[in-house]
């Protein structure tokens, strides 16, 4: 039986926790002047760029494991082209970060034209997590573009966990206020007593009072982070590893046994181990076997943080068994 007291230390620093929400607080600033400029939050880039051959791999491939990429294969000689690309380039600045958009002049590209495998422009494809979707060919009316795009948006959040965090505008007033020295905040004082509580072994406490903040305040990511390993650490608690680890290595097809070994492998220190179990299954079953090893993977994401490149790797394998 794990003791009562098992801590995070060999996966996440609880140290860091109020770290990480600070640095969420300066993300989300810093979005809301992206919104202003039409450059995309973290790395500078726009939320419309121009990507040939050479710049593929980072700025689409890379980028995608953060955010959807939408691409857009176009030419000049095109007329439909020069309706949809304007339209497209409002709609990206619209949707303020949930996508970003990627334009690909087909004459200058060839080789990306015929790895797509496009039959004609303008044709628009997405890359989710290092995945090409097809999403529609031809000037479609800005209705069913919207529809797609919505659809897209979803189904990186659900499938992989991708979110591409919505920009909001400010006006010049507030983005000032913003970029003042913030005041303590309203929860600063329970997410204190929270992460005491997670890291002292008082898991019920700790859950209790990570979910008394993202009650009133459902994207604190503080909260978020810590409701999510105090989660764990109480799925594990009352697990015998020696047994676990047996029987999911005797049963490779039970999932639920799989689950469970993934989590014991989390809460060693054990990531990629972790990950590539719960892809695995994924990729081995269907119906609600594959939905619950799914679900786990994205959950134990949670765990690790977005920004962490074993994340990004398990994302990128897992839409490889999804697609």
């Amino acid at each position: 039986m794990q003791p009562r007291n098992m801590s995070m230390s060999g996966v996440v620093d609880l140290a860091a926790l109020k770290a990480a929400g600070e640095a969420k607080q300066k993300a989300e600033q810093a979005r809301a002047e992206a919104a202003r400029t039409g450059q995309a939050p973290a790395s500078g880039a726009r939320l419309v760029f121009d990507v040939d051959e050479a710049g593929f791999q980072q700025d689409v491939l890379q980028r995608s494991t953060e955010v959807p990429v939408v691409i857009d294969f176009w030419a000049e000689w095109c007329e439909p082209c020069k309706q949809l690309g304007p339209l497209l380039e409002r709609l990206a600045g619209e949707y303020a970060g949930k996508f970003v958009l990627a334009k690909i002049d087909v004459d200058a590209n060839q080789m990306l034209f015929q790895q797509f495998g496009v039959q004609g422009i303008p044709a628009v494809f997405a890359v989710v997590a290092g995945q090409p979707i097809p999403l529609f060919q031809g000037a479609a009316p800005e209705a069913q573009i919207r529809q797609v795009l919505d659809q897209l948006v979803q189904a990186a959040e659900q499938q992989f966990g991708i979110v591409g965090a919505p920009l909001e505008p400010q006006a010049a007033d507030e983005q000032e206020q913003a970029e003042a020295p913030v005041p303590a905040g309203p929860y600063d004082a329970l997410l204190e007593a929270a992460n005491q509580a997670l890291d002292s072994g008082d898991l019920g406490g700790a859950i209790q009072a990570y979910k008394n903040v993202l009650s009133d305040d459902p994207a604190n990511p503080e909260a978020k982070l810590g409701l999510a390993q105090a989660e764990l650490l109480r799925r594990v608690q009352d697990l015998d590893p020696q047994a676990v680890r047996k029987e999911a290595a005797e049963n490779p097809a039970d999932v639920p046994a799989q689950i469970r070994a993934a989590d014991l492998d989390l809460v060693g220190g054990h990531v990629e181990d972790a990950f590539g179990r719960l892809v695995d299954a994924v990729k081995r079953n269907a119906g609600d076997d594959r939905e619950a090893a799914r679900l786990r993977l994205l959950e134990l994401f949670e765990v690790i943080g977005a920004e962490d490149p074993r994340v990004t790797a398990a994302r990128t394998a897992l839409a490889r068994v999804l697609f």
